[in-house]
């Protein structure tokens, strides 16, 4: 059975947090819920919090177009930042580690790190210690956790070891729910890119009956159907398919006529 978001969080409710257990019983439950993407991104922020009782969570997800990592998650609200806020592969510390595939540990003054690069919009990164785990996906990263704490914080091995474990389980659902999205995407687009052929073709049409009804040129026919359309603040294709329409049953008409 998948779990939803609302038995996920009645789940946790009834059991104990702190132990190894209760974190990858956690992690399974993701991995094997319906959340969205957005969801399980939240899911992550939260029990990457928990585990580290850091200040702040971030995660940048890999975007397929650019290749570049995009801010997704924030524990601290980014509403403005999130889908925007991004570094190429190998950029700064987030850059190096999912270039890298390798962990990131900065116990104080993280931001004196040579590869370390300050997003002014970012309050985080004036926060002294720093964590960052690379999400991996069949040898790949697409995505990395950052975890910061406002005062200096020695990260314990056991802390670094559960977050790299949190990223390594999560990874196979990311990427699985990542490609869900470039699928909706790219439907959209097609299913756009549909849609405005079907109104180039209803325009052209349109304006070749305007052209032959009125004895207009085509510039002509074209400005009469677009001024008409911002009048009745209407798009153009319903314009020009009811000056089709029209037309047909115009014709309609004539041949009942005859007959």
């Amino acid at each position: 059975m998948r779990l939803t978001l609302a038995s996920m969080i009645a789940t946790e409710i009834m059991e104990p947090q702190s132990s190894d257990a209760s974190v990858l019983h956690r992690v399974s439950r993701i991995v094997s819920s319906e959340l969205s993407l957005d969801e399980m991104l939240g899911e992550i922020v939260g029990l990457t919090a928990q585990v580290s009782g850091c200040d702040a969570c971030l995660v940048y997800l890999v975007e397929s177009e650019t290749s570049e990592f995009v801010l997704r998650a924030s524990q601290v609200p980014h509403a403005q930042d999130l889908g925007h806020l991004r570094m190429k592969m190998g950029e700064g510390i987030t850059g190096w580690v999912a270039e890298h595939q390798s962990c990131v540990a900065l116990a104080t003054n993280a931001a004196a790190d040579s590869r370390f690069k300050i997003f002014p919009a970012l309050i985080e990164d004036t926060y002294e210690a720093f964590l960052s785990v690379p999400l991996v996906n069949k040898g790949k990263a697409i995505g990395v956790i950052n975890v910061h704490h406002r005062e200096p914080h020695a990260h314990s091995a056991d802390e670094v070891a559960t977050i790299s474990f949190i990223g390594e389980q999560m990874g196979s659902a990311i990427a699985k729910s990542l490609l869900e999205e470039e699928n909706a995407r790219l439907a959209e687009e097609t299913a756009e890119m549909k849609r405005q052929l079907e109104t180039r073709k209803a325009v052209e049409r349109a304006k070749g009956i305007l052209q032959r009804r009125q004895n207009l040129t085509e510039e002509e026919a074209y400005l009469r159907m677009r001024n008409e359309s911002r009048r009745l603040r209407r798009p153009m294709k319903d314009l020009a398919e009811a000056i089709i329409l029209a037309e047909e049953l115009g014709r309609k008409d004539s041949t009942g006529r005859e007959q």
